[in-house]
């Protein structure tokens, strides 16, 4: 298909692929529901706003996908009460499963970012994760996000890719994807039929066309301050961890899933976990934002 060009075929691409993607998404993404994945988003919210973990009443959670963050974050008693939004109606519905497995009460909506259904001045917390570099207008969405705040509120962003972290990334994908049939071989594991974890061949084509921004540290400010935020920061995530982490992943996406042994799953997934406390107690802080593969952005709106 040819790429979207308008902000409303990009806003249906992104629709479009990510209800296809929806009923594999935890598994593909390896979401964890239990500690280990609460201890990975309080950790990025207390990486994003540099301090420690604050609570909060209501919270509005932009693009939630499955419910990661938010479902962890009521789980945890950060927040009291959630909002969850995505443009996508077969990600609310995998995210209103997983909030009822969890017994868990969250209100859903299906809305687009730039347009939120919600009076001005009604949460504390407007949150994302992974989805800024999917929505067109960010000038527009950064408006709603301040217009919905309470005065004092907080806006967080996690796991935004950085543009020169990008770019360095692709040293090791690419190295996985030439080393990959050797790999296969070792083994056993056939070749991945394409579409494998997309939700078939249709929606892995449409992939290519989701993402829209990559991000220095300093375009993020711009925005967030335009829109009239004040105390706004930008840090970076994941260095070693994310270098790691892409080259098994570029490696497992060239296999049958089901042909990727157990023990290989726990050493890329123990191995991740190890080399972002790595990335943590050594680098993060240390090093320019811009050269981490994520970004993390906080911002408060004035009282």
């Amino acid at each position: 298909m040819a790429a979207p060009q308008t902000p409303d075929e990009i806003r249906d691409v992104n629709t479009r692929y990510h209800t296809g993607a929806a009923a594999a998404y935890d598994a593909k993404w390896g979401i964890d529901w239990g500690m280990i994945g609460r201890d990975q988003v309080l950790t990025k919210i207390e990486k994003a706003l540099g301090g420690p973990l604050p609570h909060f009443g209501r919270s509005l959670e932009i693009g939630a996908g499955t419910g990661y963050f938010s479902l962890h974050m009521l789980m945890a008693g950060v927040i009291d009460e959630a909002t969850c939004t995505d443009i996508s109606p077969g990600m609310i519905e995998a995210l209103q499963g997983n909030a009822d497995q969890l017994g868990l009460e969250v209100r859903t909506e299906v809305c687009d970012a730039e347009a939120l259904p919600f009076e001005d001045e009604s949460f504390d917390l407007v949150l994302g994760h992974a989805v800024l570099h999917h929505i067109p207008d960010l000038d527009q969405a950064f408006g709603e996000f301040f217009r919905v705040l309470k005065p004092g509120g907080v806006v967080i962003f996690a796991g935004e890719p950085s543009r020169n972290g990008d770019r360095i990334a692709q040293l090791p994908k690419r190295a996985a994807t030439t080393a990959a049939p050797l790999w296969r071989a070792a083994l056993r594991a056939a070749p991945a039929t394409v579409g494998d974890s997309d939700g078939g061949a249709h929606n892995h084509d449409l992939e290519q066309h989701v993402d829209v921004h990559a991000f220095v540290p300093s375009e993020l400010e711009a925005i967030t301050d335009g829109a009239g935020f004040e105390e706004v920061h930008v840090r970076g995530e994941e260095l070693l961890a994310n270098w790691f982490g892409w080259t098994n992943r570029a490696l497992e996406a060239t296999a049958a899933p089901e042909d990727v042994p157990m023990f290989w799953r726990q050493y890329a997934f123990r191995g991740y976990l190890a080399l972002q406390k790595v990335d943590r107690s050594l680098l993060e802080g240390r090093l320019p934002a811009t050269i981490f593969y994520n970004l993390l952005l906080s911002a408060r709106r004035p009282g």
